[in-house]
């Protein structure tokens, strides 16, 4: 929590600043989330999902910035075509086959802007996701099959052109996401396309 209220204090100090120079502005976005879960009960395919939110561009000057966002994104996922019976101290989940799984996030990129001139930007940086709703029907027993919380590693790249933005980046998890047991490690990976207007 204090590194989370640190982070918080870095990104307003730096958006004070680029405001007074004139290099702070927000916007909003959305697009596409093919995503997938990795880890032997679910498929090795993106599933189609989408995503919504907002963005700030902050520059500390004309070369790097920070570029903060808040996002509303979908990842859905289809069951392997084989069942998996897991046993725990906790639980006992029987995760049915071919059902889709779908998870509804709250994601907080922080990301590194390299401005490449005023038409390419390079954005890279970490990512937390925030579990707001799965889809139990896939469950017959179990009713926190995955963990509330998903840090992640976002690289992308964007188009600036006036107030628009066309932006794709892949998003790598890097922790399981698996809250039953340690029997599986369930990763997220994604795929984002999206646009995004500049107020």
């Amino acid at each position: 929590m204090k590194k989370t209220f640190i982070l918080i204090g870095f990104v307003v100090f730096f958006s004070m600043q680029a405001a007074a120079q004139g290099g702070f502005r927000i916007g909003v976005k959305g697009g596409l989330n093919l995503n997938k879960v990795n880890g032997q009960s679910f498929n090795d395919a993106f599933d189609m999902g989408y995503m919504a939110g907002a963005f700030a561009e902050i520059d500390i000057n004309k070369f790097i910035g920070i570029q903060p966002e808040l996002l509303y994104s979908q990842t859905m996922t289809k069951r392997s075509s084989f069942s998996t019976l897991y046993n725990s101290r906790f639980s006992q989940a029987f995760l049915i086959d071919n059902a889709y799984t779908r998870l509804n996030y709250v994601s907080i990129p922080v990301l590194l802007r390299l401005n490449l001139g005023k038409l390419i930007t390079i954005n890279a940086g970490p990512q937390y996701g925030i579990l707001i709703g799965q889809d139990k029907n896939v469950l017959s027993n179990a009713e926190n099959a995955f963990k509330s919380g998903d840090i992640s590693a976002v690289v992308g790249a964007q188009l600036n052109l006036s107030s628009f933005r066309i932006y794709g980046r892949y998003v790598a998890g890097l922790q399981n996401i698996n809250a039953i047991d340690d029997m599986e490690t369930w990763k997220t990976a994604s795929l984002q396309l999206g646009i995004g207007l500049k107020f």
